[in-house]
Formats: structure tokens, C-alpha cells, sequence
């Protein structure tokens, strides 16, 4: 609300005030501040944020709470979980051993890992590396979750993703994938004969000083700050977690002035000779020629235009950016604590790198359209070169994007043909041809354009079909996804509902007898089948391609 008196106060002083102190500019800290420090709310889960700039730093910050229970501000000193960030340690590690002639990175898996099942497929350390091996990953799978908090053995914990077929050929696709981490991790320990924390502290925290950075659990070493998670609308204690279950992957603790320790070794070539830390930072190229964007633990992409390579770690209550900008000796790291859907540590770094390279990101602000307007962007998209669907349809009066298997995502217009997605650093343009028809649409994230050309109208809108309520009352009963994963199918009225452990329950819509599709996942689908008695033996679930059966237990 406006209000004159406070206003006219301000001119005055402002009148009366020194020419310089009126006109003195913001330091480089006062912007950076001013642009993140909207992000975190008095009473919820904060974050540690460091900016370095040729070495020095220029922005050091806690902000928000590091315990909601008991009130205790967060500090730039406190130890967190980092997370996936992990993996650039593990990735070094692996360059070290090679270095010293103890692996290659074209090594097939087995040779390190005797009885590693690959089949008919060479696996090599390199495929690892780059997310590119085509194994499952085993944090996908349905039981994970419940049994996170218990403790097991390096062996155990490779023996429930082993024996998993391929999810593609080797080398041909990439999917980001903690289980080749895992291994990596169990390879560092088969190769030097230590165990993988004791290498990692030995050979890297302690040459480096990296004083308050440890494999967590050891020497006592635990995150200081609380971690929370978002729990149906509200953030709770996050769940516990055994350092075990994600090892090589993303157990490390650290704080912000370890890891900016940790950049300037990379900028000095620590560790590992120049060649080796250029290959760190040189996205992967797959068979068929195309890059996919990633190193050895390194995520590349672009700041402004400029070249930037970065990593993400989201774990139980934390979640972790840092980035480093190479041409501007630039590098910010963010810990927070609390998961992905609070606020967005990468969208925070990257508003703060900008503003120290003197290119701020812009800022967007919704605009009103109508529906009728929005119907034009409606279609289906093609996503890389996998020609992946990205279909954009008009929900609710809103426009929204969905890919397979995941839930919508709603744009919002801020101008004729833009739109942006909120609180995060993407946003999209739709292009049209002469006669004012949708050709296509380029998302720009991570500061790569990707062009995904129309090539259609939307799927044809599933009907759902009424079928006898004794009928449903046959399809009701337990189905064991996986070990500790059942989808319980109820009946509710006319319609059927199923609700996974630990999931929402979903609508379950008859396309015809033995026949559903999943309301609210597009791409999938429940088919019951019949044993020889006649009797629902077990479901094929089936979504984004792939069909999964599940027994009926009861």
C-alpha cells in the first residue's frame, strides 16, 4: 500500500544527504544479497551461500533457520549433507587411480568387479562416470525408501541392482544413475585396497585442508544443521538415512568454505595432471554422435552465454548447487536444508553467479491470457534426440507441459509467445509461421536452447467406459510392485482407485474389462490378467514404455 508520509521522509533525507553517500552504488555483496535473500523465509529451512571470485571471496551468507524446533539460526560454518556433489570427488578419485596406471577408464566393469553380470554388453569405468551404462538405477527402485535407514554392506547393497537387465545399451543413451557411483565407489576400494572414505579423506580432504569435509558418520562427522523435507504441503524431520545406502554417490558432508577449498585446487590442478582435468569437464559424446551435456561428475551448460560446469545434490533434508564460471575464475556453492520444492539452491547460485559476472538473469513476471488464446500452443512436442514427447495442453485455464511418467508443469505467459516456469531459472518461446501457426518451442534451462518442433496435435483424450460394479469388485485386491511395494485396488463407486505404499491414491479409469488407464499419469496403464482358475492372478503395470508385472498376493 502506498503511504505519502513515509515516501516524503525519504525524499528528504535524500535531498539533505551527501552527493556521494546519495548516489553510492550497491557493493557486489549488498546486489547479491538483495537478489537471494527473498528466497528464504523467517521460521523455514535456510542455506549457507559462497561466491569467490579469482580466488577471493565476495559473498559469504547464512540465511533462515537451521533448526525450526528450537529457533537455531543457520552458519556459514555448519557442516551439511552435500549429496550428488559427492560424485566430483569420486569421479577424481577415479582419475587418480588411473593416472597411477591402476585402471583405465576403458577397463570393462568386470575386471575390478569380478561376477558384475553385463551379459552380452561391455560396461566400462567410463560409461560409469558419464550416466551412460545403461543400469538401473537402484534409489528408482520401489523399496528403496523403506529401507534407506538401514545400514548394509557394500556387496548387499550391488546385489539389488546387479542382476537388473539393461535399461539400454551401453554408450547409446544417458540417464542420470547412482548405481554406476555406487560401483565406481566399490572399484576405488577394489583397486587401492582401502576403504572408499578412508581414500577419499587420505588422498583428497586431507592434502587439500578440507578440514570439516568427511564420508558422513566418520570420526563423528554428521551434518550440524536439521534437515527437512516437504510432507504433504508442509516440511517435516526429514527420514533417516544410512550413509551406506548412498555411498560413493552422495554421502559426503561438507560446508561452503571446504568446497570453495575444493574449486580453488581444481583451478590450481591439484590432484590430477591438466589433461586428466580437462576430460572431467568434457560432456560425454554417445554413439550416435550427439553430447549429452555431462563429465565426470560435472554437469555442463552455459551461464549467459558463458561456459559453466555444475552439479546438484538433493538427499534426505538437504539439497546442494555448486557451480563453477572458469572464464571468470568465478565459483558459488549453496547448501541448503531442505530437499527440492522448497527453494531451488541452483536457481539461487545462479541468480548470485550472474549478478558477479555483471549479467543478471532477467526477471519474469506473469501476464493474463486467456484460454482461448493459450489452445494455440496446445500439441505434442519432440524432445532431443530421443524424439522424447513433451505434449502442452490447457488445464484449468492454465497452460501446462507434461512428459512421460511425470506429473504437469504449469507455464506462465509473460509475454505474446513466452512463458516461464516458476521458481526456477527456465523458460520457453514458441515460434509460428506465416499464417500464425505453432511451429515449435525452444526451452532454455541450464543456459542451453533446446528445440522441440511440433509434430502434432495431442493424443487422443482417453474415454473411460462404466463397467458392472460386480465386474470391478473381481479387479480388487493386493499387488506386489516390488519387495515392501503393493498397490492396494479398492473400489470406489462406479470406479476403481489404487494407491501404491507411500503414494497418493490414483484413479483408476476402465477403458473395457480387464482394461484402466491412470488418471493422473498420462502414460500409464493397468491390464488384469487371469490365471488358469479364471480368477485376477496379477497386473501389468505399464508406463513410459516399459511394462512391469505385479502378483496378486491377496
Amino acid at each position: 500500500m502506498f503511504k505519502p508520509s513515509l515516501f516524503c521522509a525519504a525524499s528528504v533525507l535524500a535531498l539533505h544527504a551527501p552527493a556521494a553517500l546519495a548516489q553510492a552504488p550497491a557493493s557486489l555483496a549488498q546486489r547479491i544479497d538483495a537478489a537471494i535473500a527473498p528466497y528464504y523465509q523467517a521460521g523455514e529451512p535456510g542455506a549457507a551461500v559462497i561466491v569467490t571470485k579469482g580466488g577471493k571471496t565476495v559473498f559469504r551468507k547464512a540465511y533462515g533457520l537451521a533448526n525450526l524446533e528450537r529457533r537455531t539460526p543457520m552458519n556459514a560454518d555448519m557442516v551439511q549433507r552435500i549429496g550428488s556433489v559427492t560424485k566430483q570427488f569420486t569421479a577424481a578419485a577415479i582419475l587418480m587411480l588411473a593416472e597411477e596406471g591402476k585402471l583405465d577408464l576403458s577397463d570393462d566393469i568386470g575386471k575390478h568387479l569380478p561376477g558384475y553380470p553385463a551379459g552380452a554388453q561391455k560396461i566400462t569405468i567410463e560409461h560409469l562416470l558419464t550416466h551412460t551404462s545403461g543400469i538401473p538405477s537402484y534409489t528408482r527402485k520401489h523399496d528403496f525408501q523403506d529401507k534407506q535407514h538401514l545400514d548394509a554392506s557394500v556387496d548387499e547393497m550391488i546385489a539389488t541392482f546387479k542382476d537388473e537387465p539393461l535399461d539400454f545399451v551401453p554408450g547409446t543413451r544417458w540417464a542420470y544413475n547412482n548405481s554406476g557411483y555406487y560401483l565406481l565407489g566399490a572399484i576405488i576400494e577394489k583397486v587401492s585396497g582401502k576403504s572408499y572414505a578412508d581414500f577419499i579423506h587420505e588422498r583428497i580432504l586431507r592434502p587439500l585442508g578440507m578440514k570439516h569435509t568427511a564420508y558422513e558418520g566418520k570420526d563423528g562427522r554428521v551434518a550440524q544443521a536439521s534437515g527437512y523435507s516437504p510432507v504433504k504441503g508442509k516440511l517435516a524431520p526429514s527420514a533417516p538415512l544410512s550413509p551406506s545406502k548412498v555411498y560413493a554417490a552422495g554421502a559426503l558432508v561438507s560446508t561452503v568454505d571446504d568446497l570453495a577449498r575444493w574449486d580453488a585446487a581444481i583451478a590450481s590442478g591439484k590432484l590430477l595432471k591438466p589433461a586428466s582435468w580437462k576430460r572431467v569437464f568434457t560432456p560425454y559424446t554417445l554413439a550416435d554422435g550427439s553430447s549429452t551435456n555431462y563429465g565426470y561428475g560435472w554437469e555442463t551448460g552455459k551461464l549467459q552465454g558463458l561456459p559453466m560446469v555444475a552439479h546438484g545434490g538433493n538427499t534426505n533434508g538437504f539439497s546442494t548447487y555448486t557451480m563453477r564460471v572458469p572464464d571468470e575464475k568465478l565459483y558459488v556453492a549453496v547448501l541448503s536444508n531442505a530437499e527440492y520444492g522448497v527453494v531451488q539452491p541452483d536457481v539461487v547460485a545462479s541468480k548470485a553467479a550472474a549478478i558477479a559476472i555483471d549479467k543478471p538473469l532477467p526477471e519474469f513476471r506473469a501476464i493474463e491470457m486467456d484460454a482461448k488464446a493459450l489452445e494455440a500452443f496446445m500439441g505434442t512436442y519432440q524432445a532431443g534426440p530421443n524424439k522424447e514427447p513433451r505434449t502442452i495442453a490447457v488445464v484449468d485455464g492454465k497452460l501446462v507441459m507434461q512428459r512421460p511418467g511425470r506429473p504437469r508443469i504449469a507455464l506462465l505467459p509473460h509475454a505474446d509467445n513466452a512463458f516461464f516456469i516458476d521458481k526456477s531459472l527456465t523458460h520457453l518461446e514458441f515460434a509460428r509461421d506465416a499464417q500464425g501457426k505453432v511451429t515449435q518451442m525452444t526451452v532454455h534451462q541450464d543456459g542451453l536452447a533446446h528445440v522441440m518442433p511440433r509434430v502434432g496435435d495431442l493424443p487422443a483424450e482417453r474415454k473411460a467406459v462404466t463397467l458392472p460394479g460386480e465386474l470391478l469388485d473381481t479387479y480388487v485386491g493386493s499387488y506386489q510392485m516390488a519387495p515392501g511395494f503393493v498397490l492396494e485396488v479398492k473400489r470406489d463407486g462406479e470406479q476403481l482407485v489404487g494407491q501404491a505404499t507411500g503414494q497418493p491414491p490414483l484413479n483408476l479409469m476402465a477403458l473395457g474389462e480387464g482394461q484402466f488407464f491412470v488418471k493422473q499419469i498420462e502414460s500409464a496403464s493397468v491390464r488384469f490378467e487371469k490365471g488358469a482358475d479364471g480368477k485376477i492372478e496379477k497386473i501389468m503395470w505399464k508406463q513410459g514404455g516399459k511394462e512391469r508385472p505385479a502378483a496378486r498376493i491377496k
